[in-house]
Formats: structure tokens, sequence, C-alpha cells
């Protein structure tokens, strides 16, 4: 709005100018959101054959179904999301740890905010939502396709899909960082089964904070 504000000025002061804005463009986003008509549809590869599908209504995620051969019947639960993100079907993952659980990543169309659900094949378990997620669907954020990372402003955790092992790096202090503007507080980051690498801002400086991790 600041923005637009200064070129509205610029057009009041600026004569010459016949048409002022026409060249304007609108801030680049994350992606571009359309309408979801079809059923997505994801399997892993465990031998009972996982599958998670996210069933659509009004061109929006709708449902998510996940079940697996043998389990009795399958679990649903409406696809919960603020209702201000916007989506593309193509900027969705499913990782699958066997048959134990799943996870749902994606992200926010305007801002590019990560988001991952955990569905846990097990009745007894609720899915859980995060908000925080720090997906390899942002191309500035390099992690190994079989790793779900995520941050809690002062630390970045790690979980390998394969094993369910899990390792963690602090920040070593508390960033008040703005998920919903991730790249002005965590730049990029490169995380692997053995390292993680990420180039945040601490302060007013950006600062590269690594460490050699071991998944247990």
């Amino acid at each position: 709005m600041r923005v637009l504000a200064i070129l509205a000025a610029v057009c009041v002061t600026a004569a010459s100018v016949s048409s002022c804005g026409s060249g304007a463009t609108a801030p680049k986003t994350f992606c571009d959101s359309a309408c979801i008509k079809d059923t997505m549809k994801f399997a892993g590869t465990h031998k009972s054959k996982p599958i998670v599908y996210i069933s659509a209504a009004n061109c929006k995620p709708d449902t998510i179904t996940w079940s697996y051969d043998g389990m009795e019947s399958s679990r649903k639960t409406k696809f919960e999301y603020p209702a201000s993100v916007t989506v593309n079907k193509d900027f969705f993952r499913v990782l699958f740890n066997e048959n134990k659980y799943a996870y749902i990543l994606y992200n926010d169309c305007a801002t590019g905010r990560g988001f991952q659900i955990k569905l846990p094949y097990d009745k007894k378990e609720n899915f859980v939502m995060k908000s925080s997620g720090i997906n390899n669907i942002d191309k500035k954020f390099v992690v190994a396709d079989n790793l779900v990372v995520n941050t809690d402003r002062g630390n970045i955790y790690v979980e390998d899909m394969n094993t369910g092992k899990k390792a963690m790096m602090t920040f070593g202090q508390k960033l008040e960082i703005d998920y919903d503007a991730i790249h002005d507080y965590i730049d990029s980051v490169n995380i692997t089964d053995t390292k993680i690498w990420t180039k945040v801002k601490v302060g007013d400086k950006w600062e590269v904070k690594e460490k050699a991790i071991v998944l247990e």
C-alpha cells in the first residue's frame, strides 16, 4: 500500500506522465492459485499401499482421506487452513512413513508460507497442522526429499520420513519471524541427512548458521 501511495503522489506532481501506473505490476506471488476440481491422489511405497486423497469443492481442497490396505476404515477430516490461504495443486507434496503416518506439505500461493499436516493412520492419534514449514516446494529451501523440516522461531527441526528419526539445530536465540514473509528472516537453507545450513537474519545482520547432525 505504501508503494501504491508513492506512485499516486508521483502521478499528481508529474504532469508529463499521462497515464501513471499503466505500467505498474502487482507484487510477485509464490504461485498462481487456480480452481481445483479433481481429487489429488498420493500413494506410498509400503506393501500395504498407504494413500492420501484430497478432494475438492468450490474450487478448493475440501476433504482429506487417508488409508491403507487392511485398515478397518479410512480416516477423514476437513482440509483446514486459514481462510486467506490460496493454493495450487502443483505445489503439494505428500511424504509417507510406511503405513504409520503421512505428511501433506504445501505452500500459500500469496505469501509462500509453508504448511504441513501430519496424518497418523492410528485412529487413536489426532492429525496435527503446522504453519511454519520449511518445504522444498520453495526453491530457496533446499531440503532432501525424505525430510520434513519446520521451525519454531528458535530452532529448526528435521524428521526423516524413512525412519522417523529426528534432529534439530538452535538459532541461539529467538527470532521474530513473520512466517508470511519468511524470506525476510530465513533467506535460504540447505538441509540433508547429515547437515543443517541456514542463512538467517539476526537483528539487522544476515548470519550463516550450520550444524552437523545425526538423525536419531
